[in-house]
């Protein structure tokens, strides 16, 4: 059986094929005469995209539907505030028989060049020996390596793909580099650009890589990346002989305060120039992801705004059209 891919599925398009569930919810009815019944809302994706879908006989389910199933089902298209795929019959799928290609999506950049250009940087930028051994340390670590090249940055919000971490990593490098460019009388290079390579690394124990829609492992739900990075280092910092109690003590603080605020995750906010500095480097890489997936996820519709994004918390203006002008 050939793969139909949601972005080419349209209204009215009869639908057999596989989709993993990215989430699930069982609701009641609204209409009084059907008080008590329940019909199954799922979000369903694969690497192209995701579609709402709706399971309306009840009966059909007779054993739970969770997050990362995969689903083969048969059904329809029907327009309800955009394509709904109606679901008339469904079975789970055994994952040792999944293309998982057909649904992770992985970074457009090539891992192995993404890793070469993470040592180069290391190697002209890092000055600092004992920073420059604690990369080293992580970089020969295969374990550490190898899943610090897969990981997603995110499992919804943005880089959220395999080789996510590490295209993200990239991009709070280079944006640091920007930030000490501006200030170099004022930055410690080696310590900023160390920070801004390792500040995630936590996410390659939150994320469990065997999940289509990279789930967080019990670890990642407990601890956060935050936590779980901070004790990846200070192993690692044990490694290096005579690491420096100072050195140790700024790299924990960045780490810890890299989310800039207490309500967005971070134990403390950032107070020294360099973790500041952190902050803002991996806060723009985000958002500018998170500009960029929207309109990309938007740029099969020529309208002049996207649909409402709840993460940015606005519609996004793509740029006028002369049939969409007033």
């Amino acid at each position: 059986m050939s793969k139909q891919f949601i972005k080419d599925l349209k209204i009215g398009s009869q639908v057999q094929s596989q989709f993993v569930v990215a989430d699930v919810k069982e609701l009641s009815y609204s209409a009084p005469s059907k008080s008590g019944e329940y019909f199954i809302k799922l979000l369903l994706g694969d690497v192209s995209g995701t579609i709402r879908a709706i399971i309306w006989d009840r009966s059909m389910v007779t054993e739970p539907i969770r997050p990362d199933d995969v689903l083969l089902v048969s059904g329809e298209i029907n327009e309800y505030q955009g394509p709904q795929l109606v679901i008339n019959y469904f079975q789970k799928m055994k994952k040792e028989n999944i293309n998982r290609r057909h649904f992770q999506p992985s970074s457009a950049r090539d891992t192995h060049e993404m890793w070469c250009s993470l040592l180069h940087v290391t190697s002209e930028h890092v000055k600092d020996s004992h920073l420059d051994g604690l990369l080293q340390g992580i970089y020969h670590d295969q374990s550490i390596a190898e899943r610090f090249m897969l990981a997603p940055a995110a499992k919804t919000i943005h880089h959220n793909y395999l080789g996510g971490l590490l295209e993200h990593t990239l991009e709070v490098v280079e944006f640091s580099q920007k930030i000490a460019d501006l200030y170099l009388e004022k930055i410690d290079r080696s310590l900023l650009i160390t920070a801004a390579i390792l500040h995630d690394i936590g996410k390659i124990e939150e994320y469990d890589l065997d999940s289509f829609t990279f789930q967080q492992t019990h670890r990642g739900r407990l601890l956060g990346h935050i936590s779980i990075g901070a004790a990846i280092l200070r192993e690692k910092m044990k490694e290096q002989p005579d690491f420096p109690a100072t050195l140790q003590l700024a790299l924990d603080h960045m780490i810890l305060s890299h989310h800039g605020a207490k309500e967005w995750g971070s134990p403390e906010v950032p107070q020294t120039f360099e973790a500041f500095a952190l902050f803002h480097a991996d806060l723009l890489s985000a958002r500018m992801k998170q500009f960029s997936q929207v309109l990309e996820k938007h740029d099969k519709y020529d309208l002049p705004w996207t649909d409402w994004d709840r993460f940015l918390g606005r519609r996004v203006f793509t740029g006028f059209h002369p049939k969409n002008e007033d």
